[in-house]
């Protein structure tokens, strides 16, 4: 049985949408996230309507990394959440991404087997959007190829091909476009991200909501005064859509300085994150960059057409608002960077959040787990030189466990942070 939390501090420091300037977001964005109640609502809302607008944004496309790889903005997400918890928002997205479908359908459904889905993909030369919230249909039909899922999701995620061949011949998608949003309780997540080590693990953005949905009286008499919000929403998707599918391939890029930013947040950030929890955190920290770079493009592409006509940098490197605009980079402006790099901040710390329940070997609930911040408040509690025993003991009086201690001791000794001197005794570095 699933257990039931209430809102926490830990929670508190998961919020995202309060750390965000509301006038700094698309106007398309700023309707959706009106229709949520609550903090946590509102970061599910923000989550998926990014997700599903990420299928809305055709042929359009960055470079990354050394060799300059294409990606696209199509994200994966998946909300972690307990029974009762209110994910039942994230279905709005899907309401916005239905006008669109009804004239380019893009809609997979959650409920296929992996020949059907793959099929379905192929149809739609590559491209398409999968919404599921109820997480017992994946687990249902994924119980038998979850790992054939699993490969499918992962190559989807990088664009990189997807073949198959069987008894009736081979067929291949070979550049894959996949947005997908799951919403689930932790045994249904653990179904498609059996482990840290598992390749999917850093390409899927989780998002963890723990704690239940208080009881809205207004829930009983709402006659759905907002509901027209995700289609207005999901027509201006619609118009963007359009627009970007008959403009062929553009690309999109972050400034120089954007980069640099990017590069150096990492580097300074992200760092104690990965000595906190172990080498396997490494690609997580890694593939954020990319997903900061795809929110990015989202938030620009949302904005609609006065910005992708306009933010458009010509030969010289000038903003331009010629007729050839169109054909040029397309910048990405320093408020839409900003807020996706809020956004990827917070979301590495739900995936820290998520890798730790992964850690803790809970199956059938939303295990209880100490905050992240718990193991950096330890260890800079700690003497530059100290003994194990006085870590065990000052790890006791905050409620955790001698084994915990002595393992967050070793990851903290193979990620460089502290030094064995001699049995029983360690020294901080740097």
């Amino acid at each position: 049985m699933e257990r039931i939390h209430s809102f926490s501090e830990e929670q508190e420091n998961l919020r995202i949408v309060e750390h965000l300037d509301m006038q700094k977001l698309p106007e398309s964005l700023q309707q959706m996230l009106s229709l949520a109640t609550t903090p946590e609502e509102q970061d599910m809302l923000l989550m998926a309507t990014l997700t599903a607008a990420s299928a809305c944004v055709p042929n359009l496309y960055f470079h990354y990394g050394p060799t300059g790889k294409k990606y696209y903005a199509n994200l994966q997400c998946f909300i972690l959440a307990a029974a009762a918890s209110g994910k039942g928002i994230a279905n709005q997205a899907l309401e916005m991404v239905r006008v669109i479908d009804e004239q380019y359908p893009m809609l997979i459904a959650g409920d296929s087997t992996l020949p059907a889905f793959f099929k379905a993909l192929k149809e739609q030369n590559g491209c398409g959007y999968m919404h599921e919230s109820e997480g017992s249909v994946i687990t249902d039909i994924w119980r038998n190829s979850a790992a054939n899922y699993n490969t499918a999701l992962r190559k989807a995620a990088e664009h990189e091909a997807i073949s198959r061949n069987r008894v009736r011949g081979a067929s291949e998608i070979p550049s894959p476009r996949l947005s997908m949003l799951l919403t689930g309780t932790f045994s249904q997540y653990r179904t498609l991200v059996p482990g840290v080590e598992n390749g999917y693990f850093s390409r899927l953005m989780t998002m963890v909501i723990r704690g239940t949905h208080p009881f809205n009286k207004a829930y009983v008499s709402s006659k759905g005064a907002q509901s027209f919000i995700p289609k207005q929403v999901g027509r201006h998707l619609l118009r963007v859509y359009e627009q970007l599918l008959n403009a062929g391939e553009r690309e999109w890029s972050l400034t120089d300085d954007q980069k640099v930013r990017l590069g150096a947040h990492l580097e300074t950030e992200y760092g104690t994150l990965i000595g906190l929890l172990g080498d396997n955190f490494h690609s997580a920290v890694i593939r954020m960059a990319v997903q900061i770079e795809r929110i990015a493009m989202i938030l620009t592409a949302m904005r609609g057409d006065s910005t992708l006509t306009r933010r458009a940098a010509n030969e010289e490197g000038m903003y331009g608002y010629t007729p050839d605009a169109m054909y040029k980079v397309i910048l990405c402006t320093d408020e839409d960077y900003e807020t996706a790099e809020i956004i990827g901040n917070k979301m590495l710390l739900h995936i820290a959040t998520a890798y730790q329940m992964i850690d803790g070997e809970a199956q059938e609930c939303v295990p209880e787990i100490k905050p992240l911040d718990q193991r950096k408040v330890l260890f800079e509690q700690l003497k530059a030189e100290y003994k194990l025993q006085e870590l065990i003991n000052e790890a006791k009086s905050q409620g955790v466990s001698r084994r915990s201690a002595i393992r967050w001791n070793d990851s903290w000794q193979e990620n460089g942070m502290v030094i064995k001197l001699n049995h029983g005794n360690y020294k901080k570095v740097g």
